[in-house]
């Protein structure tokens, strides 16, 4: 390959799953002088290879999963570095330079699922970064002067780790998008910074050690905050700030205390989602029959009964899904019913006695799941009309006296329809029955005559197949499958095993990702989820979900798509590929990942050819010394033009504008 002078042209290359181990790196990695991306995921290196010195246009680096303990060597000799993904690895401070936070482009870092203890020595200097993850490490405190210069950070992702205060400094973050500090003792956080931070839309405290008395007393200032996810902390009662989020969406506030809901929850006008599983509530507000936009309301385990369901809740014309499991619930009022897009109405663990005849009517209902309520009884489906003529006595007699014949005239009508001859009436009967057999008899006879005369005309039909099957089969049990390979895309073991499997789509084939980043999405991607379990009869059962990303690409959607039913035949299952999009994933697929489901700008590329067009800068120049003409750049403004002076040149795309002063003379 090297012979035909390809390598130099090489924009980007994937080497994920090769074995690197002991120093078998290809030599050839250093031709690509061109190369943009390279990935190095999965490959078993100890050490950064030498070759990397040679690629002086690398701009994004991927080394993840690895066993990696220093990231010493070239890295800082690459001018061109704007992403460093090393999650996964066994890097400890000492193995992270400080020299690669000098590189000017440096805007993405991730160095997750690691050894670190603090935070990286001179990562302040990094002032370009943009995206710093840092979750799943062991570090105690951040250093105030981190985020002096840090102030164009989009994304910030310091969960699970043990930090127990922010640095006021965080309220330089200005532009910050994200924001997660799961899992961490933030015993000391205020969090008075967050009022400051006016482009947050996402912000996770779950485990976080939060009440009302450490969280801001408002948050009006962020007008574009929609996703905020506050679940197994010490609250009471839902914290006022929240109150004045307008654009809300999202909000997850299960596994806490919450005993009572106030009537402010109405100012949530753009609410989708709404969580509050195990908590302590007894009932809701009617105000909450005025989000009209929600989607999800889960109500599991708490101590809610029918007087604690507003009458009004029918007025949520957008609900698609209603679980309020492990409840006190007796009945649901009937108004619930009147949900027509109701998809998914989980009751079970309740007291239920019956249910509202109306629930017949949720077309739309997929999933109803009244389990381990010993008293239901279930209400009667409704009748068809038609059946009310069943009953109507259609007879002479009733007729006449419903038209108030006299007894004399009844009773001649019922004598005259008695007076018949039973004999005769069998006789008839029998007759007509040999008759019919008779017709079926020469029917069936011409019909056989028939075939055999067309057989003889043309003796290339085909025969009849004899050996057909008696049992009925469904439709599609009858189709012929194609005997399609996918040992390329799926390896035997998968759906074997019980447990959970995520592949991600890349370049138009599904790849598996690490279970440390199971519920972890980014935008632009698209992912398929395998739940593998075995039944009582210790039979496996799948569960198949493709997840579509907002910012994803048709490619990945169609893929992503067409590789879940692959996945089914594979598997050879009987179940659904259920879609879920992002932002709007159902209970059922939020259950299998613990209901944490967090989502990161980005993504992989499109498997297309992208072509991009070449962008001019429109600058401007001034023409000054008449003997010796030389060239100044000024800014692109009107007041920059000067009379006085030969003129001045406005090139922009593909052309030059010259524009001419007093000074200037006409050239020949």
């Amino acid at each position: 390959m090297a012979a035909t002078g390809v390598l130099p042209f090489i924009r980007g290359v994937d080497l994920s799953g090769n074995d690197f181990k002991g120093g078998y790196f290809p030599e050839h990695v250093k031709s690509m002088t061109s190369l943009r991306w390279l990935k190095l995921n999965r490959t078993g290196l100890c050490y950064l290879p030498e070759e990397l010195a040679s690629l002086q246009k690398l701009e994004h680096l991927s080394v993840s999963h690895n066993s990696l303990t220093t990231l010493h060597g070239e890295l800082s000799s690459l001018p061109c570095l704007r992403a460093i993904v090393a999650r996964a690895n066994n890097l400890k401070n000492s193995g992270v330079p400080d020299d690669i936070f000098q590189l000017d482009d440096l805007s993405v870092l991730d160095l997750s699922y690691n050894l670190l203890s603090e935070i990286p020595r001179e990562l302040e200097n990094a002032k370009n970064m943009l995206v710093l993850n840092l979750s799943h490490n062991s570090i105690e405190n951040i250093p105030n002067q981190l985020f002096i210069n840090l102030t164009d950070l989009l994304y910030l992702d310091l969960s699970d780790n043990k930090l127990e205060s922010l640095p006021p400094q965080m309220r330089r973050l200005v532009h910050l998008q994200t924001l997660i500090l799961n899992n961490n003792p933030l015993m000391h956080a205020q969090l008075r910074q967050l009022p400051a931070m006016t482009a947050l839309q996402t912000l996770h405290l779950r485990n976080t050690q939060r009440t009302q008395s450490n969280l801001p007393t408002s948050l009006e200032g962020l007008s574009t905050l929609s996703d905020v996810q506050l679940s197994c902390n010490d609250l009471t009662r839902v914290p006022e700030c929240l109150y004045t989020l307008s654009s809300l969406r999202r909000l997850n506030l299960s596994s806490n205390q919450i005993s009572e809901l106030s009537l402010c929850i109405d100012q949530w006008t753009q609410l989708e989602s709404l969580n509050l599983s195990r908590n302590q509530l007894t009932s809701l507000p009617s105000a909450i029959c005025k989000l009209t936009k929600l989607k999800k309301l889960y109500l599991n385990s708490n101590k809610l009964d029918f007087d604690g369901i507003p009458s009004g809740i029918g007025k949520l014309a957008s609900l698609e899904e209603f679980m309020a499991a492990n409840n006190n619930l007796e009945l649901i009022p009937e108004s619930l019913c009147r949900c027509g897009k109701l998809k998914k109405l989980v009751l079970n663990k309740n007291r239920l006695v019956t249910l509202p005849e109306a629930v017949h009517f949720l077309t739309n209902l997929e999933i109803l799941d009244v389990r381990e309520n010993p008293s239901l009884v279930m209400p009667p489906k409704p009748v068809d009309k038609t059946s009310e003529f069943y009953n109507i006595d259609f007879s002479l007699q009733n007729q006449l006296r419903l038209a108030g014949a006299s007894p004399a005239v009844v009773a001649a009508a019922a004598g005259a329809s008695g007076a018949r001859d039973p004999v005769a009436r069998k006789m008839r009967l029998r007759r007509r029955k040999d008759s019919s057999q008779d017709d079926q008899a020469k029917q069936v006879l011409k019909g056989m005559s028939d075939v055999a005369e067309e057989k003889n005309k043309n003796p290339q039909v085909s025969a009849v197949r004899i050996g057909s099957d008696l049992k009925t089969r469904r439709w599609d049990q009858g189709l012929e499958k194609p005997h399609l390979n996918y040992s390329e895309f799926f390896t035997e073991d998968v759906g074997q095993i019980p447990g959970l499997t995520v592949w991600h789509i890349e370049n138009f084939i599904p790849t598996m990702i690490d279970e440390a980043f199971h519920g972890k999405f980014y935008e632009a991607d698209c992912y398929i989820v395998l739940k593998t379990s075995l039944d009582e009869n210790g039979s496996f059962n799948w569960q198949i979900f493709y997840w579509i990303g907002q910012e994803a690409t048709m490619d990945k959607k169609a893929c992503a798509a067409i590789h879940a039913v692959n996945l089914r035949n594979f598997l050879g299952a009987q179940c659904r590929t259920i879609r879920e999009e992002m932002g709007d994933e159902s209970e059922e697929f939020s259950t299998v990942f613990d209901n944490y489901i967090s989502y990161i700008e980005g993504g992989t590329a499109s498997g297309f050819y992208t072509v991009e067009e070449t962008q001019y800068i429109t600058r401007l120049f001034r023409c000054y010394n008449k003997s010796n003409i030389k060239l100044e750049s000024v800014p692109l403004k009107a007041s920059s033009l000067d009379p006085r002076l030969i003129g001045h040149s406005l090139n922009g795309c593909l052309g030059v504008l010259f524009w001419g002063g007093w000074g200037n003379k006409r050239l020949g």
